[in-house]
């Protein structure tokens, strides 16, 4: 299929590893040209040229940390100056550290806030005139399956997140007038590098083999396996493509059929 996204300039946040790099390789592969984003500068250069290698697609890489406003804006105009136009984002940004409510002390709070729902806020402020501008815009933000089911040990998740979902729902029908869409999608346990440390320290904690680990997290996935990142990515794909242009508001899970709730 064809996503008719070729030329498009799309922004990846998180794009260093994990999700975010498979969503970058898979715009990218799809004609996208880049600009990606992490906190890690080595790493998001090693990611930049691996993409630019192995698809001929331009990458222009901009370290950044977009719970900070002027990283934000740095971002969106160093894209503009480069390729003089933007059409997709990804926004993507790292998690929040786990806890129930009485963990987290207010400090954990607001940096939750600043990460997860007020980079968005300020992200879409940044994005959205240049793409009235061109009467074209896809946002894809990637949540989490907690904001259809809340997870006690994730509350910090459970709350900006589901105010991101609420945010891009209550917006996307002003945007819609201008061609742009916007939907969130909501991974469930995917086997990136992250997910593998943890099996690992999890297995190393218990005494118990990484298989045993691994059995125990997958028992509630129906499918019986993790997510891989690609997966995750083919739907980015598409919600960015010319294949999604009657979606907007939407927000769904990709989690091999673990939530429970209906909607």
């Amino acid at each position: 299929m064809n996503l008719g996204i070729e030329n498009r300039i799309a922004i990846v946040g998180g794009a260093s590893k994990g999700l975010g790099r498979a969503c970058a390789e898979r715009l990218a592969a799809e004609g996208a040209n880049l600009t990606v984003c992490a906190r890690n500068e080595a790493d998001l250069e090693a990611t930049a040229d691996a993409i630019r290698q192995s698809t001929g697609r331009s990458v222009l890489a901009v370290a950044a940390d977009w719970s900070n406003a002027e990283d934000i804006d740095r971002t969106v105009e160093e894209t503009i100056r480069t390729y003089n136009r933007l059409d997709i984002l990804v926004h993507n940004t790292g998690g929040p550290p786990p806890g129930e409510f009485s963990d987290h002390p207010d400090e954990h709070w607001q940096a939750a806030f600043e990460l997860l729902l007020f980079s968005a806020i300020r992200m879409y402020r940044a994005v959205t005139p240049h793409m009235q501008k061109n009467h074209w815009g896809r946002i894809i933000n990637i949540a989490s399956i907690t904001v259809k089911e809340p997870w006690e040990s994730l509350i910090l998740s459970n709350v900006f997140r589901s105010g991101l979902v609420s945010l891009a729902k209550t917006i996307s029908r002003k945007l819609a007038a201008d061609n742009i869409l916007i939907n969130t999608v909501c991974p469930g346990l995917y086997l990136t590098q992250r997910m593998e440390n943890v099996l690992n320290n999890q297995a190393v904690k218990s005494g118990r083999t990484l298989d045993e680990v691994m059995a125990e997290y997958t028992a509630e996935i129906p499918v019986g396996r993790m997510g891989e990142p690609e997966e995750l990515a083919n739907l980015v794909a598409f919600f960015a493509s010319e294949s999604a242009s009657n979606i907007t508001g939407t927000a769904v899970q990709a989690d091999g059929g673990a939530v429970k709730s209906v909607l």
